[in-house]
């Protein structure tokens, strides 16, 4: 199967820690994204060939979609077995993937934007690579 396609996203229980951010897969596996996320006011502007992660929580905050953006390593099947979704997009290409969440390639940057009273929970963005993970958490501007 080609690693290039949108996969939608299952819902998947999630738990807010003191140390970060627990997502458990459907398979029962967890992942674990370190640190308490940095509060940004609307959006996240990922730097270029960075790995972009974005959980919505529901309002309870113990359930989620999970979806990785134009990830090309995630081969579609162990995406549907684990539940994680995956959007591709072309450069100055955008999608509101949730409402009140809109996904953007902007020229090797991801953008995601977000409006969390419209999303109904919170946003989280996890930008990562081989040298380090940042967590944020998208909030209304005040």
């Amino acid at each position: 199967m080609s690693a290039r396609n949108d996969v939608a996203p299952e819902t998947l229980s999630v738990e807010l820690t003191e140390d970060g951010v627990v997502v458990e897969y459907t398979d029962g596996r967890e992942v674990f994204y370190h640190g308490v996320p940095e509060r940004v006011e609307d959006s996240v502007v990922a730097a270029p060939a960075k790995e972009v992660h974005v959980l919505v929580t529901d309002p309870n905050e113990t359930e989620g979609v999970l979806l990785y953006v134009n990830d090309l390593n995630t081969h579609d099947d162990i995406l549907e077995e684990t539940g994680v979704g995956r959007i591709m997009l072309d450069t100055g290409e955008q999608q509101e993937v949730f409402p009140g969440v809109t996904i953007r390639d902007t020229s090797m940057r991801v953008e995601v934007e977000a409006d969390p009273e419209t999303a109904r929970g919170r946003v989280f963005v996890f930008v990562e690579d081989e040298m380090g993970e940042r967590s944020y958490e998208i909030v209304a501007s005040e």
